[in-house]
């Protein structure tokens, strides 16, 4: 098959799903929204599972850590086989904390910083709002992630989060923005569904085109 009977191969194929009907007088509603959304679990165990899959096919890494002691393991695991020289982290008290378990040079972004500096380092150590099981996606904001660069500059990014912060799907995740933020909403928020790609040239997978080449997330 030609690449032009390929391409009409899939538009047929795509004309041929019944597209969901809309019956309200204004926006979909959150259930409607759901309904033809896949399943994100019925149980927390099954939302892990399904972030933990989801996650490996995007080509990130998650791993689940019972306690500070044992992530701290893992981090200098990963420092010394990366062999990193310098990290970038924020004030959280987990990010800060675990990074300084490094023994490392690094950046604190709310103390400001050079952006050519940022970018030498070898990882960003980051918080985050929400996991989200549905698509394997890491919620960030600027409050709570060390605002807009950290994520995105270092070559690796490690995401630490806990277990509560794991929800089922999009909306659940905007609730839970909501209701940590409340009023004094963040500025910026930001939607991590594995490493940075692009499949621009030929459809050829490359990592790390506009951003992180590896991404890494620890839930506690």
């Amino acid at each position: 098959m030609s690449e032009r009977e390929n391409i009409f191969a899939r538009i047929r194929e795509g004309l041929s799903v019944k597209a969901h009907a809309h019956h309200g007088s204004g926006l979909p509603t959150t259930e409607e929204h759901r309904s033809v959304m896949p399943s994100a679990g019925a149980t927390p165990d099954e939302q892990f599972a399904l972030f933990a899959k989801n996650a490996s096919d995007l080509k990130a890494t998650f791993k689940l850590v019972k306690d500070e002691a044992e992530l701290a393991t893992e981090l200098q695991a990963l420092s010394v086989a990366e062999k990193w020289q310098r990290a970038a982290t924020h004030a959280g008290l987990l990010a800060l904390a675990q990074t300084k378990t490094l023994g490392l040079p690094t950046i604190v972004t709310d103390d400001g910083y050079d952006k050519h500096a940022l970018e030498q380092c070898d990882v960003g150590i980051s918080e985050c709002d929400a996991l989200i099981a549905q698509t394997g996606t890491v919620l960030v904001t600027s409050k709570t992630a060390g605002g807009r660069a950290l994520s995105c500059l270092p070559p690796h990014h490690v995401v630490i989060a806990r277990r509560e912060q794991l929800v089922a799907d999009l909306p659940a995740a905007f609730a839970l923005v909501k209701q940590r933020h409340g009023a004094n909403y963040p500025s910026m928020i930001s939607f991590i569904t594995g490493p940075s790609r692009t499949g621009d040239i030929e459809r050829i997978l490359v990592l790390g085109a506009h951003g992180p080449k590896k991404l890494t997330v620890f839930c506690l």
